[in-house]
């Protein structure tokens, strides 16, 4: 796969799919079908619109009020290698990268032999929010969460202690979380 994405879609400036101002890139294809999940358009695997990442990083790269990237989808597991080399570059310009996906922080780290790949994109991400969307636990009061199950971590830390680490939420917007402490 390598430079290339199979996107649903792009929003070059949103403000709730992540800390600050972030270029929200929507994969396509989704295994998990989530009932009620607001992004059903992303399920099919067929190719709907091709994404270069370098072009996706000149394109945040270039807007000086983006603090970061976020995959949403879709899945972005499921294109990990190409994801998880932007998330780099990304890193390289001083933007953090968050990703979203279906499967729990627990089943990524135990899928490590049979995807390589998900263990590349989560060493090169700030932020996760993982776990399933379960509609009949949906909650609006949840930041950038949908529904209770899902948990916002701390990738490198959580990566570090091997478990499921929260994000401090209180150190999101006081200016003392950058790359360099995560």
């Amino acid at each position: 796969m390598g430079n290339k994405l199979n996107l649903s879609g792009i929003v070059s400036e949103s403000i709730v799919d992540g800390p600050g101002i972030r270029l929200t890139l929507f994969t396509q294809g989704c295994p998990h079908h989530c009932k009620g999940c607001h992004n059903p358009e992303t399920w099919a695997f067929e190719p709907r619109h091709p994404g270069d990442i370098d072009k996706i990083l000149n394109i945040a790269v270039k807007n000086p009020i983006l603090q970061g990237l976020t995959f949403s989808g879709g899945e972005p597991f499921c294109q990990a290698e190409p994801l998880a080399e932007l998330a780099k570059k990304a890193h390289e310009h001083g933007l953090n990268v968050m990703s979203y996906t279906g499967y729990t922080f627990e089943e990524l780290l135990n899928g490590f032999d049979e995807h390589p790949d998900w263990k590349a994109l989560l060493e090169n991400l700030d932020y996760l929010v993982d776990g399933p969307f379960v509609l009949e636990e949906r909650s609006l009061m949840l930041l950038f969460r949908g529904s209770k199950n899902q948990r916002f971590l701390d990738v490198p830390e959580s990566l570090k202690q091997k478990k499921a680490v929260p994000v401090n939420e209180d150190s999101l917007y006081d200016g003392t979380r950058t790359r360099s402490h995560i």
